[in-house]
């Protein structure tokens, strides 16, 4: 298989959990400290050597766009000044990578946002981040760059995985299968958001994915599931029964943004880190 290139980011939900601050701003645009939540994950796929950002976005989503774009009046006020340096990461970020963008017209799960945001990829293996999920490994590899790197040796797909408290399996996708080598697994069941007393393990997906093309015609062979969504754990697990998904305990930290809680937490933790 070829190397990978692209990576998806799934950006068209409401972020009703931070109404009303998510009225008119996209909860992908808030901040941790000085940066929005996408630009650490574009930053996180960079760092495994990815250039092309696919964002499958909705309706008011614009400031996605316009954050990767140039600013030329803004640029002009602070030409000189000591704040122009302010905008180097971002400037480094459109200088070095393509941004495409198509919208999710209806909200049917993040499988279907991933086949949305399939004619952006074509028939090339890619990366998903789901921007909610912030991940950090201070000194070391980011979680893509160790889920990279592990592709390359196992060509298949790969879901990140890491434990949760028993009693909150019931928010995540969590696995079930046989570890191959530390903190690898080749995966043999994958449940959606299960009963406590249903769950395979307390080990859960997180939101950062290595998939296949033919995830493509999994997701339109698998019939949607509650709610008429159309969830990726489904079409992955068509692709576990021929043992073609590794799920990996990475090496790090993840924050749940797409909770208050876990957005307070992150700030503090990185705001920490930044004046340490």
């Amino acid at each position: 298989m070829s190397a990978i290139k692209k990576c998806l980011f799934p950006a068209a939900g409401y972020g009703t959990r931070f109404l009303p601050a998510t009225k008119a701003m996209p909860k992908e645009m808030l901040p941790i400290v000085t940066k929005p939540l996408i630009q650490y994950g574009v930053e996180e796929a960079m760092s495994a050597g990815l250039t092309g950002m696919a964002i499958v976005t909705g309706r008011g989503k614009r400031a996605i766009e316009d954050h990767f774009d140039i600013s030329y009046e803004l640029e002009h006020q602070i030409a000189g000044s000591s704040k122009e340096a302010l905008l180097d990461d971002t400037r480094k970020i459109i200088e070095e990578c393509t941004f495409t963008y198509t919208r999710q017209v209806e909200m049917k799960g993040l499988g279907h946002a991933i086949l949305v945001g399939g004619e952006l990829i074509g028939n090339e293996p890619f990366a998903v981040i789901l921007a909610d999920d912030y991940c950090v490994n201070e000194g070391g590899d980011t979680v893509l760059a160790q889920m990279v790197k592990l592709y390359e040796k196992y060509q298949c797909s790969i879901v990140a995985i890491e434990e949760v408290p028993e009693d909150e399996v019931y928010k995540y996708g969590v696995i079930e299968g046989e570890e191959e080598e530390p903190g690898v697994y080749r995966l043999s069941n994958m449940v959606e958001k299960p009963p406590v007393e249903e769950a395979p393990s307390n080990l859960a997906i997180i939101g950062r994915y290595i998939l296949t093309p033919d995830i493509h015609d999994r997701i339109r062979s698998t019939p949607p599931g509650k709610n008429g969504e159309m969830q990726i754990t489904d079409a992955l697990m068509a692709q576990a029964k021929e043992g073609q998904v590794i799920g990996y305990r990475f090496k790090g930290r993840r924050f749940d943004c797409g909770s208050v809680e876990g957005f307070i937490e992150a700030t503090n933790y990185t705001y920490q880190q930044q004046n340490s």
